[in-house]
């Protein structure tokens, strides 16, 4: 608690528009919640304006459903990445509110219908990106955030992205996901005027080396704007793309 924030509760527990209770309860909120495997960040939100998101490679089941439930007591919208169609069915036995996407590898629960503003654009190499750009795709909508997917447009048949340019040009922001040597990012940052994520793949043969061939491709663009994430990691760039976005729209609550 911001020692602003601090002064304004107290001086309502001295005017007893809280209770003591209430202030006591308050005052213990460590914020987070202590499971035996795991510390949830209930403050998270209030921080940074998004909420805690479960990555749920390396996590079991067990350790899945009960960082779920723990969330859902506090009321928190809930979604999970990298989550296998196996794990998925395991979870949703027990929690079957859950939605889940196999392609996306999703796990989610909005706490409410989202809203979506503005418009994020998710452009792909190819066909063997999808499951890559769904992530994105599925994490910026539940940011709150309009998509356009445009896929399989990549330097191949070029042509097949200048079919779509007027759709890509209306977005706030793009996220260009491609394996391969990872060309598109810097075709695309060329032809735009708004920023442009990239995220190389491992998707490729052997001297694309599993991803590392796009990432300094992508690196090393000449073309200005263009900020790189991690290989395969479609959610650390619907993030961005999602803070960009809301700026676009003049913040969040607007």
């Amino acid at each position: 608690m911001e020692q602003s924030e601090m002064l304004q509760f107290l001086q309502q527990v001295a005017q007893q528009k809280v209770s003591p209770e209430e202030a006591l309860v308050k005052l213990k909120n460590t914020g987070f919640t202590e499971l035996e495997y795991a510390k949830i960040d209930t403050e998270r939100t209030a921080r940074t304006g998004y909420p805690e998101v479960i990555y749920g490679a390396g996590k079991t089941v067990a350790q899945i459903v009960g960082i779920v439930q723990a969330m859902k007591q506090q009321k928190q919208p809930i979604l999970a990445t990298r989550v296998t169609a196996k794990k998925a069915a395991a979870v949703l036995a027990q929690e079957p509110q859950l939605q889940y996407d196999q392609i996306a590898q999703t796990l989610r629960l909005p706490a409410a219908q989202i809203e979506q503003n503005g418009e994020i654009a998710v452009v792909t190499a190819g066909t063997s990106d999808i499951n890559v750009a769904e992530e994105a795709a599925v994490t910026a909508e539940f940011f709150g955030n309009r998509v356009t997917r445009i896929y399989d447009v990549g330097v191949a048949g070029i042509q097949r992205l200048f079919s779509k340019l007027d759709l890509i040009r209306r977005a706030n922001v793009v996220i260009v996901i491609a394996g391969m040597e990872g060309a598109l990012t810097s075709v695309v940052g060329g032809l735009v005027d708004v920023p442009v994520i990239a995220v190389p793949t491992s998707v490729g043969y052997g001297s694309h080396l599993n991803g590392l061939t796009p990432l300094l491709s992508m690196l090393n663009s000449c073309a200005a704007g263009i900020s790189v994430v991690n290989i395969d990691n479609g959610f650390g760039a619907a993030y961005n793309a999602s803070m960009i976005n809301h700026l676009a729209q003049g913040g969040k609550d607007e």
